[in-house]
């Protein structure tokens, strides 16, 4: 997989960047900067072609999931980042996943792959059209999600979903609503409180 890494602070929260549909590793890293300058960055290119685009899983349609694909992609990229943890020295306790969009929907994947890893996201503009039986025990995760309205590709009530899914297992959920399919200055504005509480 192509990635950036790049250490700002020895021993401080790391960044872990996923871009959205056509992206690449190089995306996120302006917003990772404006969020916290002195947090380390793993930026990580989607190894996966659709149309020439990057992405990070499969889809058979617009918010239609490949989910086989999808299981197969999260354990691929747990397994990435985990590497990448033992080669740059840092824990996967202080990842943080940034992702946009397609992106968002990995960290979604692996957040419920590997429960006991990961803590902390910031999710623009996810989208996990499934509702699952299994719970999962997120007493101890944090996340923020930036959400659209009107948005043109995730439907308010797939929003709502996404929500749901974190609120029902008993995450602490932060939410912001923008408008549309963007990222912009007001869920950056909440994103850097967020990370500062």
């Amino acid at each position: 997989m192509e990635y950036i890494y790049n250490e700002n602070k020895k021993g401080a929260p790391v960044f872990v960047l996923l871009h959205g549909t056509g992206g690449t590793e190089t995306d996120l890293l302006p917003l990772a900067s404006a969020l916290n300058h002195e947090y380390n960055v793993l930026s990580i290119r989607g190894n996966v072609k659709e149309n020439g685009m990057n992405r990070y899983f499969r889809r058979l349609g617009e918010g239609n999931y490949d989910w086989e694909d999808l299981e197969f992609r999260g354990k691929e990229l747990y397994e990435f980042i985990a590497k990448k943890a033992q080669e740059y020295d840092f824990k996967l306790e202080d990842v943080i996943f940034v992702g946009f969009s397609n992106g968002s929907n990995i960290a979604i994947q692996l957040m419920l792959q590997q429960e006991d890893k990961f803590k902390k996201a910031m999710l623009f503009a996810p989208l996990y059209p499934t509702d699952l039986e299994r719970k999962h025990d997120f007493s101890d995760v944090k996340v923020l999600l930036s959400l659209g309205k009107e948005d043109p590709i995730v439907p308010e009530s797939e929003s709502e979903r996404v929500i749901k899914l974190f609120e029902d297992r008993n995450a602490d959920v932060t939410t912001v609503w923008v408008n549309g399919h963007t990222l912009p200055q007001e869920a950056l504005i909440v994103g850097k409180e967020w990370l500062n509480q």
